[in-house]
């Protein structure tokens, strides 16, 4: 079960998103769309990060009927990526959205030998999405 946080009412391809989730997790999982300052401080505070970023994703630990966890997405920086790669703003929230899933589900592309970058490209194809995150920095 996907549940949306979309206070900015940014346009989103909820029914794919919803799709996504159902396939890959019996869990919920929670999107929070925010601008560029409140990505900033989230990035900050648990990252210790001193700036802004496209996606966050903080898993739940796992216990009985615990949510699968929250992905928290730029909207602006999504927008701006958009623009730049010629397709809309729904499809990159969805590539987003899809990078944040597969860290939810433990996969982690900085320690990993491309496992995360394999499973990303897959569901890439699976829902007719343009290139994303991984596959984009390693052409």
């Amino acid at each position: 079960m996907l549940l949306i946080e979309n206070e900015l009412n940014v346009a989103l391809h909820v029914k794919i998103l919803e799709q996504i989730c159902a396939e890959h997790t019996p869990k919920e999982v929670e999107l929070v769309i925010v601008d560029s300052q409140s990505m900033h401080e989230l990035n900050l505070e648990h990252r210790g990060m001193d700036k802004t970023t496209d996606v966050l994703s903080f898993p739940i630990d796992d216990f009985p009927h615990a949510p699968l966890g929250a992905i928290v997405i730029n909207h602006e920086l999504a927008e701006q990526k958009a623009k730049e790669l010629g397709h809309s703003v729904e499809e990159e929230i969805t590539l987003l959205f899809i990078h944040g899933m597969l860290h939810l589900l433990g996969f982690d592309h900085e320690v990993d030998n491309g496992e995360m970058r394999a499973q990303e490209e897959a569901w890439i194809k699976q829902y007719n999405l343009p290139a994303s995150l991984i596959v984009r920095t390693e052409e």
